[in-house]
C-alpha cells in the first residue's frame, strides 16, 4: 500500500506552516514531508510541531537561494558553491532535529555546459559525503523546463549520469511523475527501470499539477504499480489543490485509511 507524505509547502496552505503538521495528521497522513522549513521557525521549533502531530518526516530542502529573486536552487552555479555548502550544514540541522533522513538538493537554473555541469557533480559529492557523516541520503530532482524554463537538471538520466560520476553510494534520484510525465513520458517503465536508483518519488498530476484525478495520469494504476515494484519508500504528495486540501483528498482516502 503506497505511504503517503503530506508535502506542508503545498497542502493545507490555508493555515500557518506549524499548524500544518496536525492538519495533516488528522487528515490521516503518517508522514510529511516539506519543502523549505526555514522561514518558519527554528529548527527546533519545526520539528516539535511534528512531534506534536505524531508525524514523521520524510524529506526537505536543501535551501536553494531566494526563490523572490528568481533563484531555483543554487546547486549546479558556480560562483554559489560557499553559500550552497552553508545551506547544506543549515539543512542537517533541521533534519537532525526532526528525525529526517532524506533531502534533496535542487541544481538551479543554468547553461548545460562544463561549468555547470563540473560545479554540479561537486556540490553533489559534497553534500553527499556531509550528510553520509549524519546518517543520510541525499536526493537530487530533475525538474520540467515548461515550469521552470532553462532548469539544468531535467531527465531521469541526465540524473543518473551526474550520480555515476559523483559517485556516491547515498545519492539517489528524486522521482516526480508530475515533472518527468512533461519531460519524458513513459512513466510506468522509467520507474521500474531505475527503481534501483530511485530514493523517492513524488506526484502531481498533468498538465496543472492539481491533485490526481484531475488530468491525464492514471494514478490507481501507477501506485498499484509502483507498489508492485517493491518501492518500500514514502511517496510525497507535491501538488496544488485545485480548490480547498481536504476536498481534494478523496483520491487519497483508500490508502490513508488502510
Amino acid at each position: 500500500m503506497p505511504r503517503l507524505a503530506a508535502n506542508l509547502s503545498m497542502l493545507f496552505t490555508e493555515l500557518p506552516f506549524l499548524e500544518r503538521f496536525g492538519a495533516a495528521a488528522r487528515a490521516g497522513f503518517r508522514w510529511v514531508e516539506y519543502q523549505f522549513p526555514y522561514p518558519f521557525g527554528s529548527a527546533a521549533m519545526v520539528a516539535q510541531a511534528a512531534r506534536d502531530a505524531g508525524v514523521a518526516v520524510v524529506l526537505h530542502n536543501i535551501p536553494a537561494g531566494d526563490a523572490a529573486k528568481g533563484d531555483r536552487g543554487i546547486a549546479c552555479l558556480p560562483a554559489r558553491r560557499d553559500e550552497f555548502r552553508e545551506g547544506v550544514a543549515r539543512a542537517i540541522e533541521y533534519a537532525k532535529a526532526a528525525g529526517c533522513v532524506r533531502m534533496n538538493c535542487l541544481a538551479g537554473i543554468g547553461p548545460r555546459d562544463a561549468a555547470h555541469h563540473e560545479t554540479f557533480v561537486e556540490n553533489v559529492r559534497h553534500a553527499a559525503a556531509t550528510l553520509a557523516v549524519a546518517g543520510m541520503q541525499l536526493m537530487i530532482e530533475p525538474i520540467n523546463t515548461r515550469s521552470v524554463p532553462g532548469f539544468f537538471l531535467h531527465g531521469s538520466d541526465q540524473a543518473v549520469a551526474v550520480l555515476d560520476e559523483a559517485g556516491a553510494a547515498n545519492a539517489y534520484l528524486q522521482y516526480d511523475l508530475f515533472h518527468m510525465q512533461i519531460m519524458e513520458g513513459d512513466i510506468a517503465n522509467t520507474v521500474e527501470r531505475l527503481l534501483p536508483r530511485i530514493g523517492h518519488i513524488q506526484i502531481a498530476d498533468v498538465p496543472d499539477r492539481h491533485e490526481p484525478g484531475s488530468g491525464e495520469l492514471n494514478f490507481p494504476w501507477l501506485l498499484a504499480h509502483i507498489d508492485r515494484l517493491g518501492y518500500g519508500g514514502a511517496i510525497g504528495c507535491e501538488y496544488n489543490p485545485a480548490g480547498d486540501t481536504l476536498a481534494g483528498l478523496t483520491w487519497a482516502a483508500p490508502y490513508l485509511k488502510a
